[in-house]
Parts: structure tokens; C-alpha cells; sequence
């Protein structure tokens, strides 16, 4: 990266996507890890739709924050293409483009999501039974939902890895972090879309999602900790009046 480029890095912006990052970590641990656990049970309709029903509260707080990373997850993507355009703009939008289908696919998501919650509440022709089956398949198809929006997801982090690689500004130990662990996001959406049933891949997918998990969080802290910073440690002084 050049020494113009350097002085287009955004402090503000690097220092607003740390914290947005942080934000989708802990609104989307809730809302994709934390809430279906709570609710879906696999293979038994009528245990799910009885969870959605005792934990209404849970549910609409999952969907709000659902909601929420959405929205950030818009912000970040527009941030990420300023900071990271003049690195190599063809990448750069590359990135950008994947990640915007990965905030499609998020909203159709939230829609299946949604809907099991619409059939029970509200009136319809289904005898119970059917409406519990409607509700289980549209929480499976949400759930299947979660790895078609990865493979979008491990697309931009190959490119954001590898405009980090390329820069001189963020570290690229970060990059190599991104790059290597998007494989994880990449191989699961595969194998789960595919119904492939192979133990190795899935050791290395958990190990390559540790990977990078440990490289986003590490990203979203170096941009609001110390991407703030680096504008400024780039500036020469300025000379004094003789």
C-alpha cells in the first residue's frame, strides 16, 4: 500500500466498523446460536412449536437482534469497501458484493424464521398436527438457510483476508486469519447443503471455525483499538516557524 493510500485510511471509519463487529458477534451469537437451541429440537414438530409458544419473549428478542445484525451487517459492508478500495478496488468490491448476498439471504432467512410463529398465533385452516409440521419445516429450512448465507460469508472473507495481505496497515497475521478460516465457512455450507457425512472435514471444519472466529473477533478489536491510531502514526510532523 502506498503512503497516499495510507493517508486515505479512515480513523472514524476503522474505529465504527470495530465496534459494529463486535455488535453482530454478540446480537448474532444470540439471535443464530443461542435462541433456535432454545427452541428447535430436531425431528420433534410438536416439542418446537411448544418451546416457540412458552418462550414468545425469547423468540422476539432473537428476531430483533436478528433485525439488528442485519442492519449492521449493511453498515460494515459499506465501511469495509472505504477502507479497503484503494488496496485493490476490483477485490475490494468483490467483498463487498459477497457480503451484500449474505445480508440477502439473511433477511429471507429471518422470514422463515418468522413464519412458524405467524402460523401458530394466527387463524388458519391447519388441524394442530399440520401446523406443527409447517412450523418444524420452516425452522429446518432456516437452519439450512444459515449455510447457504456462509457460502456468501467465506467468499468475503477470502477477499477481505486478502486485501489485508496486501496492505500495509492492518497486521497480516489478522489477514492470513481470515483467509485460511473463511475455508471453514466455505467446506460446511458444502457439506451440510450437500448432506455429505465425512468425519475429517468435519474436525477440520471446527477446527478452521475456531480459526476464524478467533481472527474476526481480533479484527473488530484492532479496528477500534488500534485502527483509530494509525492515520496518525502515519502523519510526518509538521515543521516549526524558524
Amino acid at each position: 500500500m502506498t503512503d497516499q493510500t495510507k493517508s486515505q485510511w479512515n480513523p472514524t471509519a476503522a474505529r465504527t466498523a470495530g465496534a459494529l463487529y463486535l455488535a453482530i458477534a454478540i446480537c448474532g451469537g444470540f439471535s443464530i446460536g443461542y435462541v433456535p437451541m432454545q427452541i428447535v429440537v430436531a425431528g420433534d414438530a410438536a416439542a418446537s412449536t411448544a418451546n416457540l409458544m412458552t418462550h414468545q419473549g425469547l423468540f422476539k428478542l432473537g428476531v430483533l437482534a436478528d433485525s439488528a445484525v442485519i442492519l449492521f451487517e449493511l453498515a460494515i459492508t459499506v465501511i469495509l469497501y472505504q477502507l479497503f478500495r484503494h488496496v485493490s478496488p476490483q477485490m475490494a468490491m468483490i467483498a463487498m458484493i459477497s457480503r451484500a448476498g449474505m445480508i440477502m439471504v439473511m433477511g429471507i432467512n429471518l422470514l422463515l424464521w418468522v413464519m412458524p410463529y405467524i402460523l401458530l398465533t394466527g387463524p388458519t385452516g391447519f388441524t394442530p398436527a399440520q401446523l406443527q409440521s409447517l412450523a418444524q419445516s420452516y425452522f429446518d429450512a432456516h437452519a439450512m438457510g444459515v449455510f447457504v448465507w456462509q457460502l456468501f460469508f467465506g467468499a468475503h472473507l477470502l477477499a477481505l483476508g486478502w486485501l489485508i495481505l496486501q496492505s500495509r496497515i492492518v497486521p497480516h497475521l489478522l489477514g492470513w486469519g481470515l483467509f485460511i478460516g473463511a475455508f471453514g465457512y466455505l467446506i460446511q455450507g458444502i457439506v451440510e447443503l450437500t448432506f455429505t457425512d465425512v468425519a475429517i472435514l468435519d474436525a477440520a471444519i471446527i477446527g478452521l471455525l475456531v480459526i476464524v472466529s478467533l481472527s474476526e473477533i481480533s479484527f473488530g478489536l484492532w479496528l477500534l483499538i488500534r485502527g483509530a491510531k494509525t492515520k496518525a502514526s502515519h502523519q510526518q510532523p509538521m515543521p516549526t516557524a524558524a
